[in-house]
């Protein structure tokens, strides 16, 4: 049975989440349906957890409180994800990754290596920006066109190298042939001579993390990338399940 109060007031920090981490009581009663009054009741509960903060135009943003509990559950969800990263690298050969959505950046939170000697490392931790990454690309499919628009707007798309994409209806198009086929490709666009191909992990209907391959753009390039992407869903399908699960 489910207890009202605590499922708005999740709806609340979701809809600052959707919003990039900051938003008006008017956005979000747009996003959740919620009273006005309603919202200043949670929020004001919020507040004092610190998990909410209010900026000084008076608009509400996520708080630091959050991140206490973030830091937490990704290091969970990073050791729940090896198991399905090392099918990954099984399948592949390459180094496997999981990546989520922090504001505007993609942060690593779990890595299996290829058992290659030349192999591909992305560090646990590191923070790059999405429009330039396999993983970024199948986080932002998975959000909404002007979410994703506001993202690239912020962050201005600069060049990692001379195939990164910084032109924003071209990034935008990408974004519908990456959620048309189902995954996303890295081609040498963060690092040359690095390829990357990665699929969505969802928490039923939501996107909420990306699972990669990623090596030596020779080695990649002979892999079958339908193929793959497909054996990858399923996986990935499994993990979004036991995180549903959890």
């Amino acid at each position: 049975m489910s207890v009202q109060s605590v499922e708005r007031a999740l709806d609340v920090l979701e809809a600052l989440a959707e919003h990039g981490g900051e938003a008006g009581v008017s956005e979000i009663a747009a996003r959740t349906g919620l009273p006005y009054g309603t919202i200043h009741r949670l929020l004001q509960t919020l507040l004092a957890r610190g998990y909410v903060r209010q900026e000084s135009d008076r608009r509400y943003a996520l708080g630091g409180g959050l991140v206490r509990l973030g830091g937490i559950a990704e290091s969970m969800v990073g050791a729940w994800a090896q198991p399905y990263l090392a099918r990954m690298v099984e399948l592949s050969g390459e180094t496997a990754n999981l990546a989520v959505l922090e504001g505007d950046f993609v942060v690593y939170v779990a890595q299996a290596p290829s058992p290659r000697r030349l192999r591909m490392f992305a560090e646990v931790g590191r923070r790059v920006l999405p429009h330039s990454t396999a993983v970024g690309k199948v986080l932002l499919a998975g959000r909404p066109a002007a979410e994703a628009t506001a993202v690239f707007e912020r962050t201005g798309m600069p060049r990692r190298t001379p195939n990164t994409i910084t032109d924003l209806p071209a990034m935008l198009a990408e974004l519908v042939a990456v959620r048309s086929r189902g995954y996303a490709m890295d081609l040498g666009e963060e690092e040359l001579g690095v390829h990357c191909l990665a699929v969505p992990v969802r928490d039923g209907t939501r996107v909420v993390a990306a699972m990669s391959v990623s090596g030596p753009a020779g080695r990649i390039d002979t892999l079958d990338r339908d193929d793959l992407a497909e054996r990858m869903r399923k996986i990935a399908a499994e993990f979004g399940g036991e995180l549903g699960a959890g």
